[in-house]
């Protein structure tokens, strides 16, 4: 009976993203003056992973292209061959070709890749020593002078190939490994002729189905090094019989030159479980299959998410000792439930705050098996950064800190885009040119911090740069060409840096494909702002510039304080909160056809009628019996009408527009403790519902009224 290797094919995927994050690190950590041995090692293991598990379920397009890649790193760790920044450039674009390919076959659509064909066609001119790797080809797109004769040699055949005598162990079947596999690898390397040996073979009645009797003589026609060779029995090669010699004297002086020090396998010592969040077919148990990883899907191959997280085994014993004292509270509720009496009240009372703590106690054992350091986010920017900066011929460092702040790895995949278009803003319009720098007194590479840090239960990522900062006069010159504001507006420093994140604002002089279209901060803010976050900007001109993302730890749990219009509860984040004001009489101001407004202190802040915008009838009779919040969401302050506060509490998110539909003003549900749901207001929703804009209010001679 066969075996269906297609359970396994989202494992196979995820560990080769994995891989390929790995080789793209080391990639750009490596120095071609200084090269170290182990990153060379780092790099050949992860290609050589990619390519045995892409050979193993059949993916030949991706085993073949990695397999000339793990060639040319092999010669290279044998120190046959020399490193240079080409070359790694080169490596840097075959791992994207490499991504690329898995992506598809991902998503059910594999298909040829052009890029990964004439990279192919440069590795394969390295290897046969028609270009050195530092010369005239560097890219895929100069790869047509490199003709099929330069890689093959001139009448197209190899010349070359491998005698093998393979004779397994008994128990080789019984450990997974099939030689019939094996032999479909060799095969993929050339041309392959077996002959099996059956002199071994018992008699039919004394045959174990589970054994190998048989042995094999193969010769392979290919022209390729030993090492290629051994890698392919490399994980029975311990347990069975096995000579390798080659078919001619030319390939006696292939042997010997491509000997290398043998590649000490490192183990994993992490202890790290794979964790499965929802159903995939990753494992034999598994039964349910989800739509993503249908073959004939036709989901984006360049947006394919992962399905699972590492976790670290202490937060899994955690988890098992809390269901452990779980399990013994229960046993002892119940057996005070087989025969209570009042005697044992004070037993079934300590009982219950036993659970209470356990459940707390549980809760946040499962939260942070979703928490993720954020290194996995900041991982794609060093090459980012590598990139763009080249492009822009610009130096740029980039320095990464905070790297192991844990959050909830659903919101690591939402804030992953924003954060890529705030890096790229500082690199096109924060960093400036090498000379400019040096003319401004600065030193000539600029920097890039990305910054991660835990505050008040929050996370904050700040992204900062040594640049030229806002042009404060340029941005309400385009303010005012746009009519964003007026000429007459006398605004605050931090509101002429808020102006960048309106719809369609840019003060970039001419379009290109790093920034300067208009589009993007308005959509960074909106997007921040649906996970319930926010974000500032502080700036100096000629200093530079610092971005800073505030974001809850989680999406599934909310710290919220209850309040009450009416006879509803609604439930306002706590993290938006900034005061609540019960006596405000002398602080209302009326503004000519617009909504009152509460003077706080030395600003003026809009009040929103919870009642009105609802529609619904308050308890209070008139303003002064109710309750104001001030609250800050969009980047500026509103004070809601309540009619009073009730408890704070945390609260599990329901999505509302999953079970029902989107509601403006509202971002969620939550199940209160009486059974009740409760609606999650959404601040920046409320704003736009009650059509409160900035910038609109000032004080007219002093007084205590207030004009639009």
């Amino acid at each position: 009976m066969g075996i269906d290797l297609s359970q396994f094919h989202q494992v196979f995927f995820e560990e080769s993203y994995e891989g390929l994050d790995v080789m793209e690190s080391a990639l750009l950590n490596l120095q071609p003056d200084t090269v170290d041995s182990e990153t060379i090692n780092e790099i050949f293991r992860a290609a050589h992973s990619i390519k045995g598990g892409s050979g193993t379920f059949g993916f030949t397009d991706v085993a073949e292209f990695t397999h000339v890649i793990e060639t040319l790193l092999d010669e290279i760790r044998g120190g046959t061959r020399n490193i240079t920044s080409e070359i790694v450039d080169l490596f840097l674009q075959a791992v994207d070709c490499i991504r690329k390919l898995i992506q598809q076959h991902d998503a059910g659509e594999p298909r040829e890749i052009p890029e990964a064909v004439e990279l192919k066609k440069i590795f394969e001119a390295i290897l046969s020593g028609n270009v050195s790797g530092d010369e005239s080809v560097s890219s895929p797109e100069q790869a047509s002078s490199v003709s099929e004769s330069d890689v093959q040699g001139e009448d197209g055949s190899s010349g070359h190939g491998w005698k093998i005598y393979f004779k397994p162990e008994l128990d080789i079947l019984r450990t997974g490994n099939d030689p019939l596999r094996m032999f479909r690898e060799l095969e993929s390397l050339g041309s392959l002729r077996i002959t099996a040996d059956v002199s071994q073979v018992p008699l039919i009645g004394s045959i174990d189905p589970e054994a190998c009797y048989m042995a094999w003589e193969l010769e392979l026609d290919a022209d390729v090094s030993k090492s290629a060779v051994d890698e392919v029995f490399e994980w029975v090669v311990d347990e069975s019989e096995l000579r390798i010699e080659p078919l001619s004297s030319d390939d006696a002086a292939l042997e010997t030159r491509s000997e290398t020090t043998p590649d000490t396998e490192i183990e994993d010592k992490e202890s790290e479980i794979k964790m499965e969040l929802e159903p995939t077919p990753s494992t034999p148990a598994s039964v349910s299959k989800p739509t993503e990883t249908v073959p004939n899907s036709k989901k984006d191959p360049s947006k394919v998410e992962v399905s699972s997280i590492r976790v670290g085994i202490d937060k899994v014993d955690d988890l098992i000792n809390m269901v452990g004292e779980l399990v013994i509270t229960q046993s002892m509720l119940g057996e005070l439930g087989l025969d209570f009496t009042m005697e044992n009240l004070p037993r079934l009372l300590e009982g219950i705050e036993q659970l209470s703590q356990n459940t707390r106690e549980l809760q946040e054992s499962v939260m942070r098996i979703r928490m993720l350091p954020i290194s996995f986010t900041f991982s794609r920017f060093p090459r980012l950064v590598h990139d763009l900066s080249r492009t822009m011929n610009k130096k740029i460092e980039l320095k990464l800190t905070g790297e192991q702040t844990e959050l909830d790895k659903t919101v690591m995949e939402k804030i992953g885009d924003p954060l890529v278009h705030l890096v790229r803003n500082s690199l096109d319009h924060g960093i400036e040119m090498p000379e400019d720098r040096v003319q401004a007194g600065k030193p000539e590479t600029g920097t890039i911090t990305l910054n991660a840090f835990h505050q008040s239960g929050n996370i904050v990522i700040q992204i900062i740069d040594d640049g030229a900062g806002l042009n404060k006069a340029k941005i309400l010159e385009k303010a005012i060409e746009k009519g964003l504001v007026s000429e007459n507006d006398n605004l605050s420093d931090d509101q002429v840096h808020d102006l960048i994140f309106k719809p369609g604002f840019s003060t970039a002089d001419q379009v290109s494909d790093i920034s300067g279209r208009g589009v993007g901060m308005d959509v960074v803010r909106r997007n921040i702002n649906e996970l319930n976050g926010s974000v500032e900007v502080e700036s100096t001109e000629g200093q530079g510039s610092v971005f800073t993302i505030r974001l809850p730890l989680t999406l599934a749990i909310l710290d919220g304080q209850l309040i009450r219009v009416g006879e509803y509860v609604y439930i306002l984040p706590l993290i938006s909160i900034v005061e609540s004001i019960q006596s405000f009489q002398g602080m209302l101001h009326r503004v000519v056809g617009g909504c009152d407004l509460l003077r706080l202190r030395n600003e003026y802040v809009p009040i929103i009628k919870l009642s009105s915008i609802f529609n619904i009838k308050s308890t209070a009779q008139d303003m002064d019996d109710g309750l104001l919040v001030v609250v800050e969401g969009d980047n500026m302050k509103v004070a809601i009408l309540i009619d009073d506060l009730e408890a704070q509490q945390q609260v599990v998110i329901k999505s509302l527009e999953e079970n029902y539909k989107r509601v403006d003003g509202v971002s969620g549900a939550t199940i209160l403790g009486n059974g009740t749901v409760s609606l999650i207001l959404d601040i920046p929703g409320l704003i736009k519902l009650a059509g409160v804009q900035r910038y609109e209010y000032k004080v007219v001679n002093s007084g205590d009224d207030c004009a639009a």
